[in-house]
């Protein structure tokens, strides 16, 4: 319980080189991986990274770091919908 608590106070950086090489600092954990999508919890919250023969060269989840090699095609922050309820489950409350 300590080591989350700790996570969430980390910071959360993106270092990328020639969008090539990409080091992530507040990792929590990842979600699923192949060569072209990375799927990846932040203590900033989702993130989705696209690209081309992807390979992730390091991962501590216990210190957040990250680094992972490739061709960079995009990274986005994913969203969770308020209170976690689906647009469906709202309009017929």
């Amino acid at each position: 319980m300590e080591n989350n608590k700790t996570l969430k106070s980390q910071n959360h950086n993106l270092n990328m080189s020639n969008r090539q090489k990409l080091d992530i600092t507040g990792v929590v954990k990842v979600n699923n991986f192949n060569e072209e999508n990375i799927n990846l919890s932040t203590v900033m919250g989702d993130m989705i990274i696209k690209g081309r023969n992807m390979k992730i060269n390091k991962l501590n989840v216990d210190n957040g770091d990250m680094s992972i090699e490739g061709e960079f095609i995009s990274i986005n922050y994913v969203n969770k919908s308020a209170g976690g309820e689906s647009i469906l489950k709202k309009l017929f409350k």
